[in-house]
């Protein structure tokens, strides 16, 4: 039977080709509409921590002023930044597995051969541990130890990109670079490393592209290196030199730590309060204690990665299918009244209800499959377009943006399943209706 209501259906479409199309294209519409925005949606939402998400925690700790909160929208929560001598504070706990403190900076590259043309470059000033912690692989060599961190020693690992500019791509491991007029001598190249979101340092952009070199965090304060993301002061201080800078409440450092187990997660919370609790006597932290403690995907919802702008498109796009759908009701059953004289003619020879339900259903399975390949094709379409674009700024982006075979299935059977929902309201007023004033009409 299910062979001859297809034929039936293929009957109908060529007598009505246009409204056929146009109910086809209104479903394909709303399923291309929702495969971009939740393929959009998801590159965004997604944690590159992976299995480590758990165990990495960013710590937060509210020194902001005591009459304003730090976020308007919620005044519950704390600074998504720390002080210097808090990040010191806080890298100095023995409970961490590892323990990373940062920032970003900036200067100029070049090679004293003149074998590159020299480049302001970003330059993200850190610890050893930030290495092993964020999982970052490495073409050539490796990174720095704790001795180096301590040196501080003149020793630098370079991104691919850079590395290609400056050496070919070759391995560069041993040679030196010129940065702030010091000779640093290349110890590691990375490879492709770019997580996105830039979970680890969102508060200069979630997707922005990763630093050119990567320089013992001791370097920092020895050269007098200033921040080149984001600073922010909330209490008036006298602020004459880089030291007085280091030593004010303003926040400009990333802290994050490794905690493998439950008792240690408890234990640095504990040291956080404790902490902050010492310090209050020192005239510090005027607030209500206030301390957190992110794991990653607390973190990227904390810092709001996945805007509220994009989980409204999201909503609005499934809502756009609805409307599509609701219109395709519209269609079919505008389609199928037309169309019943012929089923009238089916009833009046022997044809029950239910064949008649289950024509009409088959038919708008069909018109919904039609509209899903197609709504598959126009999906694959825009993602390829999102990838050409966003490839500009990043750019390992069909790995974000995957035109995957699966989402497109997976697209069609929504389709499918859409498109027999919407077709059952018809199916079954058509079912219903009275074959004899149809019959006396013929």
């Amino acid at each position: 039977m299910f062979a001859y209501y297809l034929r039936l259906a293929l009957a109908s479409f060529r007598r009505n080709p246009g409204l056929t199309a146009l109910m086809v294209f209104a479903i394909a519409l709303g399923i291309s509409v929702c495969m971009i925005t939740l393929t959009s949606y998801r590159a965004a939402a997604r944690n590159p921590a992976g299995e480590r998400s758990d165990i990495l925690f960013s710590a937060s700790i509210d020194n902001w002023d005591p009459e304003n909160s730090y976020e308007t929208y919620d005044k519950t929560l704390a600074p998504t930044m720390l002080t210097y001598r808090d990040a010191r504070a806080l890298y100095a706990s023995n409970i961490p597995d590892r323990k990373a403190i940062m920032y970003k900076a900036g200067g100029i590259l070049s090679r004293a051969d003149k074998g590159m043309e020299p480049e302001y470059i970003s330059a993200r000033m850190t610890t050893a541990d930030f290495f092993p912690m964020f999982d970052v692989p490495f073409l050539y060599g490796g990174s720095w130890d704790g001795k180096a961190d301590a040196g501080p020693e003149p020793v630098v690992v370079l991104s691919k990109e850079i590395n290609q500019k400056a050496f070919g791509g070759a391995n560069s491991v041993g040679k030196t670079l010129r940065w702030h007029d010091r000779e640093f001598r290349v110890i590691g190249v990375l490879g492709d490393f770019e997580p996105l979101p830039k979970y680890f340092d969102v508060s200069n952009g979630s997707f922005t592209d990763m630093e050119g070199a990567y320089i013992p965090f001791a370097w920092g304060p020895l050269l007098e290196l200033g921040s080149d993301g984001n600073t922010n002061c909330w209490k008036t201080e006298v602020i004459d030199s880089y030291q007085a800078f280091l030593n004010s409440e303003c926040i400009w450092f990333h802290g994050w730590f490794e905690l493998r187990t439950a008792e240690k997660q408890r234990q640095f919370r504990e040291f956080l309060d404790n902490y902050v609790t010492e310090q209050k006597k020192f005239g510090r932290f005027p607030r209500p204690l206030n301390n957190y403690l992110y794991d990653v995907d607390g973190w990227l919802k904390r810092n709001k990665v996945v805007e509220d702008d994009n989980k409204a498109m999201l909503i609005m796009a499934f809502a756009f299918l609805a409307v599509c759908l609701v219109n395709t009701i519209g269609l079919l059953l505008a389609k199928f009244l037309n169309a019943a004289p012929i089923s009238g003619v089916r009833r009046a020879l022997g044809a029950s209800r239910r064949d008649i339900f289950l024509q009409h259903l088959t038919e708008s399975g069909v018109v919904a499959l039609a509209g899903g390949i197609m709504g598959g094709l126009l999906g694959l379409l825009g993602i390829w377009a999102l990838r050409a674009y966003y490839g500009r700024f990043v750019e390992d982006a069909p790995k974000y943006l995957p035109l995957d075979e699966m989402n497109f299935v997976i697209v069609v059977a929504i389709a499918v399943l859409a498109g027999l929902l919407a077709g059952l309201y018809p199916a079954w007023r058509i079912g219903r209706a009275a074959p004899a004033s149809y019959l006396k009409v013929q």
